[in-house]
This record gives C-alpha cells, structure tokens and sequence, in this order.
C-alpha cells in the first residue's frame, strides 16, 4: 500500500542536505586557506619601535642603551662648550704674547737707529780693579748701564737700591745680567772710591771710570748730560747732574731700552724679561732684512 508524504517534508529535506553541503565547502576552504597563509607570531626582532625612540639611524636597541647609560645629549653638549672656551684661552693668550713680543722687537729695532746707533758707542774707560773696559766688553751677554757718581745724596743710591733688587729677582727666574756702573765725575770717583761705594749695593756691579775726557766722551756716546767742570782743584765743592737713566743693551752690545724712574721692583725686572725673550741676534737680523722678510 502506498503512503503518501506530505509536500512539506519533500521540500525541508533537500534544503537540509544543500545546507550541509554549504558548511562543508566552507570549511574545507578556510583549512585550506589557513595551510597556505600560515599566522606566525611576531619575533624580537620585528617588534613595533616606539615612534619617539632615540635609537640612532642605522643602531640597534642595544646602542641606545649603551647612550643612555653613559650620556646624553646635553652632557655632550657641556663638555664641547669646555672644550671651545679652553682652546679659545689658549689662542688667546698665545695671539696676545706673540703680539707684545713682536712689538717689544718693533721698540728695541727703532731705538737702535739705522746706521749709527741712537745710544751707545766705543768707549775706552777702566774697572775698579785698574783693568780696560771697553764697548767690546758688553758683547755676549745683556748688559744694563747707568751713570751716575758717589757723592749723589739720594738719587744715586735709591736708584742703585733699585738695580740691585732687579738683579736678585733676575737672577732667580734665570736671567743673568751685567750691571755697570759709570761715574759722571771722575776727579773724585777713583777705582777704588768706587770699589767702596758699589760694596753697599750689590756685588756683580761693575764700577767704571776714567780721565776726563774719557768720561765726557762715554756720555755723549750714551746722550748723557753732563755737567761736571774740568779743572777742578782737590777738595773743591762743586755739583754734578746727570740723566737718571738705565740703559739696557744687548748681547750684540747695542741699546735696546731705556728704563727710567717710573719703573719699580715689579715693572723693572718684567721689562728687561720682555726685551731678553724678544731679542733675535743681530746676524739673524741682517739676514732676514737681505731676503726681503721682515717682522715689520
């Protein structure tokens, strides 16, 4: 016998298979999808960066460490900032020498003249000890000159107070100078007058003298004003004026500078330090001036 089926049940069932058939294509389409196209978890080192990291262009994490750890920008700034302001002392200070050297030469060349000398000449005179004493004597070695006589009440032995306290300072920092002494009044300054009078000073003075004539001529070799009268008798009184003077020369025996009494223990001895440091012998001197080369 035949039973009928209801329409309704025909109908659900093939949308029941062809349901099941979709899930199916689904699902063997996304396995094969995720086969091909595999997820793999993000490595160390494709991590994100921050967008305000401070690794450098080219660094790694590990640079950007070490830069933290041992110093940052400003600090880098800071020790630059140091650094300029030492070398820009340094260039300073080194500039500023070499321009008060080259003018110190620019003064010594101009007092020496051209040609004859301004100051300074041969002279024939004698020491405390009876010996010559000559132009020739003052090669090889600075010398500084003053003239001046025994009998002077106070200028003479304060000035003389003065180059004695400028040799001890000298001489500790170095510099080996040659004083003398000339007297302005040769009737009464003896060798050993002389002798005498320099004991109260300093010892390496060398004291100077001579007939009249060789007095005079020695003064007006050095522009000294002299005023002392030639024919004098024994104990006659009588005045004597001078230039009040220390002449500085050089170890080519020329003039260099002229220090007068505006230069005291401090001034003084800093002075002939400068002339002596800046001094370029004369031969040398000759020989830059032949090859067109000057310091001038």
């Amino acid at each position: 016998m035949l039973k009928l089926i209801p329409k309704r049940s025909l109908t659900q069932k093939p949308l029941l298979l062809y349901r099941g058939s979709l899930r199916a294509n689904f699902s063997t389409s996304f396995v094969r999808l995720n086969e091909s196209n595999p997820i793999t978890p993000p490595s160390e080192s494709h991590k994100p960066r921050k967008p305000l990291s401070r690794i450098p262009i080219g660094g790694s994490t590990t640079q950007s460490q070490k830069l933290n750890s041992s110093g940052n920008i400003e600090f880098a700034s800071w020790k630059a900032a140091v650094l300029m302001a030492v070398t820009g002392g340094v260039l300073y200070y080194f500039f500023s020498s070499e321009k008060k050297r080259l003018q110190v030469q620019q003064d010594a060349e101009s007092n020496r003249g051209y040609g004859r000398p301004l100051v300074g000449g041969p002279f024939t005179l004698i020491d405390s000890e009876g010996k010559e004493f000559t132009q020739e004597n003052l090669k090889g070695k600075f010398s500084i000159v003053y003239f001046g006589f025994t009998h002077c009440p106070d200028i003479c032995p304060d000035e003389l107070d003065k180059l004695g306290s400028w040799l001890s300072q000298l001489k500790k920092e170095g510099y080996e100078i040659q004083p003398i002494f000339i007297t302005c009044d040769p009737a009464r300054d003896t060798p050993n007058v002389i002798k005498e009078y320099l004991s109260d000073f300093h010892p390496s003075i060398i004291g100077l003298t001579g007939t009249y004539e060789q007095v005079k001529d020695c003064c007006k070799q050095y522009r000294v004003y002299f005023s002392t009268p030639e024919n004098v008798k024994p104990g006659q009184d009588y005045l004597v004026d001078h230039s009040i003077f220390f002449y500085l020369m050089d170890s080519d025996g020329e003039f260099i500078d002229a220090l007068g009494r505006n230069y005291d223990n401090e001034t003084g001895p800093l002075r002939i330090k400068e002339q002596i440091d800046a001094f370029i012998p004369k031969k040398e001197r000759e020989k830059k001036k032949q090859s067109g080369w000057s310091l001038f």
